[in-house]
């Protein structure tokens, strides 16, 4: 398997570090959970992607966070029986093929880009006011 099908929309396992736990000192994710792949920007070293996390624990009203619907869950390979968001106010970025936690593995599913495309094009709105955790070395 290569790294070719890490695409926007797609959805794979990743070690998330959520910004509270890089915060506080922490430098690897405490598991591996579903992620929603955003940008994938070419660069000479690897190419750039965007992680976006996805999680059953409900987020605070203030937060840029979206509930998936069942088709899409379905669509992504994830539980349909529960309750899922997409956090899109913080995000990792890792560089493909020069990281220590993304592997050549196929995703698990894929979001429709009906469903996806504008809450990413609402994302680079805000984006200004978003996290980043770097995860490059």
């Amino acid at each position: 398997m290569n790294y070719e099908l890490i695409q926007t929309a797609s959805v794979i396992r990743y070690p998330y570090l959520w910004a509270r736990e890089a915060g506080r000192g922490e430098t690897e994710g405490r598991k591996e959970r579903p992620v929603a792949v955003g940008v994938r920007m070419p660069r000479p070293d690897g190419d750039l992607v965007l992680f976006f996390p996805i999680t059953t624990k409900q987020p605070e009203a203030s937060r840029f966070a979206v509930e998936v619907p069942a088709i899409e869950k379905r669509r992504a390979g994830l539980d349909a029986d529960r309750r899922l968001w997409i956090i899109f106010d913080e995000f990792n970025t890792d560089i493909v093929g020069n990281s220590f936690y993304l592997e050549p593995e196929p995703p698990i599913g894929r979001f429709s880009k009906a469903f996806f495309l504008p809450l990413l094009r609402e994302f680079i709105s805000r984006r200004k006011s978003a996290t980043e955790v770097s995860r490059t070395r």
